[in-house]
């Protein structure tokens, strides 16, 4: 426990003690909750959930060894009911905030590495994860597809917004399974200031999303839309606002023209859909204007071993000097990274498949998760600077490592990992695994076989 708190202690910058212990309990106190002074405080209770689940969330049983504390497995799971689930998001919304002024300090002493353009990128991106089929869990999020009762297991929605060149966690909404994208991502905006760059994929890519950015003064760089009709004709026809005959409208663009910029570069002016979004109120939905004007580029990416890929993108960066476009193509390109980072969150950490039974005890264990991965992000900004190299060059395995068993006494050297673009693997596995068959039918049903097979060949 002492060399964990001591490899913690090198995250933090200047004299910021929040992850200790004594700090934490202060603020439990402040919040009003009433806890006594035995070995599990909250604010060793997190710690110690903390070095749990970056040690590959293991058992409860096992976490008196790994503390080298005395007490039981039933003191264990009873302090981690007990710790508040706003004190953990507490301390992690500090952490958040801690980890975002280093990197405004690092931009405005000139290292500009993690802007664009004088612009803080972020990415959006949807996930999930699934847990134990309890009922409380099963009612709450819901389970894929029809499944019947004793198959499939819980599983939730999660969107996450990154900072898009550090890997920075910033917020993780979590909602049922069946929750679409779009539904949730104004949660987001409050995260950001005037003047960033939100980047995502083609489920972000509506009108009233990018009417909503627009409003926040945020921009955006998003695929243009899959029902979107593209085109870049000068003086093409637009099918009117109200329109509603179908028979001519076939193939025709909703949008206006207004300015052409150059090749497969224009400024088009979108017009309100006739529907309002489910998940939208009367009130917001009055609030979207009844048209906008955006960006559209098309460009073909020719990369050695690949075939061309035909990238369109809507943007509200209107000024072809400042953006120009082969820039923005190229950076709505590098959106892939939040799908590593989101690998390295759920299949390095492991948070793919949680282990709490309960919607408290679930949402706990996220936060955890969460925690655990931003500081791990802060050992490698550090380590980065240090080494003069880029972020994501860096090993999230090896900062891991270093975090568990790496020498605390000197700031980590992580492995750098070499740079391969256009690297082409297939996702399959060489060695065969020992593994069961699905499940297809209910626990009783195969038991009730078992037994049935067993009884005839007795």
């Amino acid at each position: 426990m002492a060399a964990f708190d001591l490899a913690l202690s090198r995250v933090r910058n200047g004299s910021d003690d929040l992850l200790l212990p004594q700090r934490i309990n202060q603020l439990a106190l402040a919040d009003n909750h009433v806890f006594r002074n035995t070995t599990l405080t909250p604010g060793n209770t997190l710690r110690l959930f903390v070095e749990q689940v970056a040690h590959g969330n293991v058992a409860c049983s096992a976490m008196r060894h790994l503390a080298a504390e005395d007490f039981s497995d039933s003191a264990w799971c009873q302090a981690r009911a007990r710790l508040p689930l706003e004190l953990i998001q507490r301390v992690h919304r500090q952490v958040v905030d801690q980890g975002r002024r280093q990197l405004d300090l690092g931009d405005d002493a000139g290292d500009g590495m993690y802007r664009w353009r004088g612009h803080r990128l972020y990415v959006v991106d949807g996930s999930s994860d699934s847990m134990p089929d309890t009922p409380e869990l099963r009612s709450h999020y819901g389970v894929p597809g029809a499944c019947a009762q004793g198959l499939g297991f819980p599983t939730s929605h999660l969107l996450l917004l990154m900072d898009h060149r550090s890997g920075l966690l910033i917020d993780c909404h979590d909602a049922p399974g069946n929750t679409h994208d779009a539904s949730v991502v104004s949660a987001m905006h409050p995260h950001l200031r005037p003047g960033d760059i939100l980047l995502g994929d083609d489920a972000f890519g509506t009108y009233v999303h990018i009417a909503l950015l627009l409003q926040a003064n945020l921009h955006a760089i998003m695929p243009a839309h899959h029902k979107r009709i593209v085109d870049f004709t000068p003086g093409r026809p637009h099918i009117p606002r109200r329109k509603i005959s179908k028979k001519k409208s076939l193939g025709k663009p909703r949008s206006r023209q207004v300015q052409p910029l150059g090749q497969d570069d224009q400024l088009v002016e979108y017009f309100k859909p006739p529907r309002k979004p489910d998940w939208m109120s009367d009130e917001q939905w009055k609030q979207i204007p009844q048209s906008i004007i955006v960006r559209e580029i098309r460009r073909t990416v020719r990369r050695h071993g690949f075939r061309p890929i035909t990238v369109t993108i809507v943007t509200t960066l209107l000024d072809p000097q400042a953006y120009p476009a082969d820039e923005l193509i190229e950076l709505r390109l590098t959106r892939w990274m939040i799908e590593t980072n989101i690998r390295h969150l759920k299949i390095t950490l492991g948070m793919d498949v949680l282990k709490c039974q309960t919607l408290a005890g679930v949402r706990k264990e996220r936060l955890i998760f969460l925690l655990v991965y931003n500081l791990i992000r802060m050992v490698m900004l550090r380590a980065a600077r240090q080494q003069r190299v880029n972020i994501n060059r860096l090993s999230f395995a090896d900062a891991l490592a270093w975090l568990r068993y790496g020498d605390t006494c000197t700031c980590p050297v992580l492995v750098i990992n070499p740079l391969r673009p256009g690297r082409l693997e297939p996702r399959a596995l060489k060695g065969g695994k020992h593994r069961f068959p699905y499940m297809t039918s209910p626990r009783a049903e195969l038991k009730a076989q078992l037994r049935a097979k067993y009884k005839d060949m007795s």
